[in-house]
């Protein structure tokens, strides 16, 4: 047996257990489960829908999956019908307890008692009862690394599968992320990786910071790249592991179109990163896509060089000479201060939310918080509290004083929902009657708190299709729809040279690079399917490849984007190719008609014809081979 299964062993012995007694299978009484569930309802909320999308992947295997609490108390459970009855037989049903010190060595109570994903197949249970069990569990922490549940894969030891446990570990990581970013409210943080492609997936590491820059925590990836000790890490500071201090984090997040920022860690280990700044104190978000996390920096009193950049992002910075964006720039003008909802329709990453920020910073409101919520990026089960915020002990895990919503913070000032087709249409309703009565009731209190906000709302959705299709309320619809514009994706603008110049002097500026005539061409062609953050991050990759040199030219640029227009290329190609085939059949065929018209008017006189048009008799008798 695995050392850890006989360590289990001898503990189980230890807690007085006899392998061949029948154990105690039964649960709490319903109003302690109840009282269970809710104290363990941050958990709860967080691990169900990963539970669920584990148990789509395992579906049919005469298994079930389980989640504990701390101490190995089922909190919830799910599986197949055909070994419900089974697992009934041991009670693996919300209520029981899995400890090691009840039911001895099992996958459940050893991942609690080890801190560490454990399997625990057939005989290799302690009590005989369980032998017919192969169970692959993996402890959930939370952000102080102290265990909080387990989530369990349990089924019949004949369906025994290896890759269970690696669907079983990446679920509980899932978990425990959704729980990370859930618990740093006014924070900042940053998610991590030396390879850009991992951020925003479960390899990636995460790392929260107070205002100020001081380490609050990292979740395991977090730890595991920085390759410091949770308690050596609490003499740091964003500076001292990223080697950049945090005013130059809110500096990126000021320039029009922020990318991927690119740290070298205290270890010299360079690595990509995405921050999400969400601070209390005047959340202005100042985010670089239309579907990146909710960015906020800090509040604009007192801050010179935050006041100058609002100056720069307002509508006529955005005004760069296309006719499409000056028509919607012009628009947005006449109802500006006028208590207009206004909805942002384009393709993502055309710029919805710099558009938006923009509206705010040329309004009266200016002076007020600007507040983003993207409805696509906050898990469902948050996004009521996000909005609504909530009232102390509205629910476990909430913070003693409660929390404001976003809507309340954005009081005074702008409240800006991207991604609104998104939104999960249980919530749609309350929100419809939050903007009619302008009152917000927090989660789990009864006085209504007076709001004042002006509206602007993002989506890349057809939302007529959405309410056709029953998934967005057609009364919010017209709710917001007071102006409704919509912005020219890259490919039909006319601004492309005055938009490459500006991402170059924000990349730059001190104004060193040009773009050479053959890469703008090909910029003029490409279709940007990625919009201006294909854009920027092209042109971030390009200044870094062209070092000392003062031109941006073909080599320079990423292989994809070349096989990309190469593509395009040969496409067009072969189009013009076979408009020039269509039209070369077209034209014999206007040939074939002349000539016949001319030798029915010439009597079929072959000679007389070729004269009247002035070729010879070969031509004609090669161009109608049926005369000869």
């Amino acid at each position: 047996m695995p050392a850890i299964i006989e360590t289990s062993h001898q503990r189980s012995a230890s807690y007085g257990l006899c392998p061949g007694a029948r154990p105690d299978f039964s649960p709490v009484e319903r109003s302690d489960l109840s009282v269970l569930i809710e104290k363990n309802l941050l958990l709860h909320t967080h691990a169900v829908p990963a539970m669920e999308t584990l148990y789509q992947q395992i579906i049919n295997t005469h298994n079930m999956v389980i989640l504990t609490d701390a101490h190995g108390v089922i909190v919830h459970s799910l599986g197949d019908d055909d070994f419900l009855e089974k697992a009934n037989r041991v009670a693996l049903r919300p209520g029981v307890t899995w400890s090691e010190q009840s039911k001895g060595t099992n996958a459940i109570g050893t991942a609690i008692a080890e801190k560490v994903p454990a399997l625990v197949h057939a005989d290799q249970h302690y009590l005989a009862a369980n032998h017919f069990l192969t169970c692959s569990a993996a402890p959930i922490t939370d952000h102080m690394g102290n265990v909080i549940g387990v989530l369990d894969v349990s089924g019949d030891q004949r369906s025994f599968h290896k890759h269970t446990m690696g669907l079983v570990r990446m679920s509980a990581l899932m978990i425990e992320n959704q729980l990370f970013s859930a618990t740093f409210e006014n924070a900042i943080t940053l998610h991590f990786h030396a390879r850009p492609e991992f951020i925003g997936t479960l390899m990636e590491g995460i790392a929260s910071f107070t205002p100020g820059g001081r380490f609050l925590s990292a979740n395991r990836n977090g730890l595991f790249q920085l390759g410091l000790t949770f308690a050596s890490l609490q003499s740091h500071t964003f500076s001292s592991l990223f080697g950049i201090p945090v005013s130059s984090l809110f500096d990126h997040y000021r320039t029009a179109a922020p990318g991927l920022l690119n740290l070298c860690m205290h270890s010299g280990v360079r690595v990509y990163g995405r921050a999400q700044l969400r601070l209390s104190n005047g959340a202005h978000a100042l985010n670089g896509g239309d579907d990146a996390p909710p960015i906020s920096a800090p509040a604009a009193s007192g801050n010179a060089a935050f006041l100058a950049a609002r100056r720069l992002s307002g509508l006529r910075y955005l005004n760069t000479g296309d006719p499409q964006l000056e028509r919607v720039i012009e628009k947005v003008n006449k109802v500006l201060g006028r208590d207009i909802p206004i909805m942002i329709m384009g393709e993502t990453g055309t710029g919805k939310e710099l558009l938006a920020q923009a509206i705010h910073n040329d309004s009266p409101r200016a002076a007020g918080p600007f507040v983003a919520v993207n409805c696509a990026s906050i898990p469902e089960t948050l996004i009521e509290s996000e909005l609504f915020g909530y009232e102390d002990g509205a629910f476990t895990g909430a913070r003693k004083k409660g929390a404001s919503g976003r809507i309340l913070q954005a009081n005074g000032g702008t409240l800006f929902l991207d991604e609104i087709g998104d939104m999960p249409f249980g919530l749609q309703a309350r929100l419809l009657r939050v903007l009619q009565e302008r009152m917000v009731t927090p989660l789990g209190g009864s006085k209504s708190i007076t709001v004042n906000v002006e509206l602007i709302c993002a989506t890349n959705h057809n939302l007529r299709d959405r309410i056709a299709r029953g998934l967005f309320r057609e009364d919010l619809y017209y709710r917001l729809n007071g102006l409704v514009v919509k912005l020219p994706p890259l490919r039909d603008r006319t601004d492309l040279e005055v938009i490459v110049k500006k991402i170059l002097c924000t990349e730059s500026p001190r104004g060193q690079y040009t773009m050479a005539p053959e890469v703008m061409r090909l910029f003029q062609q490409h279709k940007w399917p990625g919009n201006f953050r294909q854009l920027t991050n092209l042109l971030r990759t390009a200044v870094i490849m062209a070092g000392d040199e003062h031109e941006i030219g073909l080599r320079h640029m990423p292989d994809d984007f070349l096989d990309d227009v190469g593509a395009a290329e040969a496409q067009q190609s072969v189009v013009s190719t076979d408009k020039l085939i269509a039209a070369g059949a077209n034209l014999e065929e206007m040939e074939h008609t002349v000539i016949l018209k001319s030798l029915e008017a010439h009597g079929g006189n072959v000679s007389a014809t070729a004269r009247a048009l002035g070729v010879s008799r070969n031509t004609i008798y090669r161009k109608l081979p049926n005369l000869k």
